[in-house]
């Protein structure tokens, strides 16, 4: 008669793990989203990109061994299997897919902090295309757990994350936003990928969609459609006046009409022949960045828009509420306006457009005095 052999059971964590293969890919994709809502800044920050940094490392180790069947990660995950101990507690997890759901965390963490310093980054129309494709991105990343097996989805993620993390870097390392660092950055970010690659052994995946994605970067900022990060519009202001003081900028505008609850000012100015407008803006930079805004000044006629005049000023970062400037226009004509806030290699950071009529009439019961 032989004697029944005492084996441990399963844990409760084991079981649950086992039951729950479909939820912990969301579980890791919701957890990386939430994790850079609360540790970005209101403003791109250093530390934020010291922080995407070590998730491409992370992401750019793993990668590298799950290249290699026989990796020292993999090595070392079968002398730890041989403890009974730990056999008795994993038995049930689906140990091998825990690479893939740890990239797709990594991933999903990069995706959802691009999409947030983009989305703060993107004031107007042409801008928020790529954020939009960044947000399709994001979701998408949760379905694509089997894709990531293959590799060629990896080295996509990863030289797509790697270039847009340059394009972020340059201008805190060299203080500029000149659109040659944006064409550098973008052609380094690919390079490493493709370095990366390879050195990987076996070459696994293929690599030339990343070139790919390289040149519809560039062509994308070319149309302006990419905005000059890292410059992050806080304020613009068209009013009637503009005075300074030691508590800020106290501006005259023209109230919002009552069932634009949502706003202060409204976007319809009324000025007598000669009158003048001006536009105030607050623009965000980093510490030792340095550039020349432009406010460019334009009417639209004909259907197209004409720039009429394009005084500009020089912006130095570091500034929380963002470096403070504004300018002026006379002799505005009755119609459609707007003034293009951007850089001097005419990269748009925001876009303010408002209607002019002309009035012999005033009426000051219309407007109001706000401060920034």
């Amino acid at each position: 008669m032989t004697n029944p052999i005492d084996t441990e059971q399963p844990s409760r964590l084991s079981r649950w793990l086992a039951r729950s293969r479909m939820i912990l890919p969301i579980s890791f994709f919701v957890g990386g989203f939430v994790w850079d809502a609360i540790t970005i800044g209101k403003k791109v920050a250093l530390s934020d990109m010291a922080i995407f940094a070590g998730y491409l490392l992370l992401a750019a180790l793993l990668m590298y061994q799950l290249a290699e069947p026989s990796s020292s990660v993999r090595r070392m995950g079968e002398r730890l299997l041989r403890w009974q101990w730990l056999q008795n507690r994993v038995s049930s997890w689906p140990v091998q897919d825990w690479p893939y759901w740890i990239l797709q965390f990594l991933f999903g963490s990069l995706l959802s902090a691009l999409f947030i310093l983009y989305f703060k980054s993107s004031s107007y129309g042409l801008a928020w295309v790529v954020t939009l494709v960044l947000g399709v991105l994001l979701v998408a990343n949760e379905f694509m757990e089997g894709e990531y097996r293959r590799l060629s989805l990896c080295w996509s993620m990863f030289g797509l994350c790697t270039i847009l993390w340059c394009n972020f870097a340059f201008p805190f390392l060299f203080g500029s936003v000149h659109a040659a660092w944006f064409y550098l950055s973008t052609v380094l970010g690919a390079t490493v990928t493709y370095v990366l690659y390879q050195r990987a052994p076996h070459h696994a995946g293929r690599i030339w969609p990343v070139w790919v994605i390289a040149g519809l970067l560039m062509l994308a900022y070319r149309a302006d459609m990419i905005p000059p990060v890292p410059l992050v519009k806080q304020a613009v202001v068209v009013a009637y006046d503009l005075e300074k003081s030691p508590e800020g900028y106290w501006m005259t505008v023209e109230k919002s009409p009552w069932w634009q609850f949502w706003r202060v000012d409204s976007d319809h100015f009324y000025l007598q022949p000669g009158q003048k407008l001006v536009c105030f803006s607050a623009v965000f930079a980093p510490q030792g960045l340095q550039t020349k805004l432009l406010h460019d000044w334009q009417k639209k006629v004909k259907g197209e828009w004409v720039s009429v005049s394009m005084p500009g000023f020089s912006l130095t970062g570091g500034r929380d509420s963002g470096y403070r400037g504004y300018t002026y226009k006379t002799n505005l004509t009755a119609g459609e306006w707007r003034v293009r806030i951007q850089t001097a290699t005419r990269q748009t950071i925001a876009v303010s457009a408002f209607n002019v009529s002309v009035s012999t009439t005033l009426d000051p019961q219309h407007r109001t005095r706000i401060r920034y």
